[in-house]
């Protein structure tokens, strides 16, 4: 069962996925990230707080190999979030 996440993001990234020019994200896998999952990105500016900005994305991948990773880390390939 596909699990959804409320995630801050910096300005200067939230505006690369937003225009859709960044296509992944990367984390530290503390919330058991799965393909699925829902990420509901909100644009924080830590002396600003949350600007109101915010883009819901699909995980469409995972890649966690600790060849390409650093562990406890994962980079997951980011899709248009549609309602099923």
């Amino acid at each position: 069962m596909s699990k959804t996440h409320e995630l801050k993001i910096t300005p200067e990234y939230f505006q690369y996925v937003w225009d859709k020019k960044k296509t992944f994200e990367v984390r530290k896998n503390d919330r058991d990230y799965e393909v699925g999952d829902k990420l509901v990105l909100r644009e924080w500016d830590g002396d600003k707080g949350y600007s109101g900005s915010g883009v819901v994305k699909k995980v469409s991948y995972i890649l966690s190999d600790p060849n390409y990773v650093k562990e406890g880390y994962v980079i997951m390939g980011l899709e248009d979030y549609h309602r099923e």
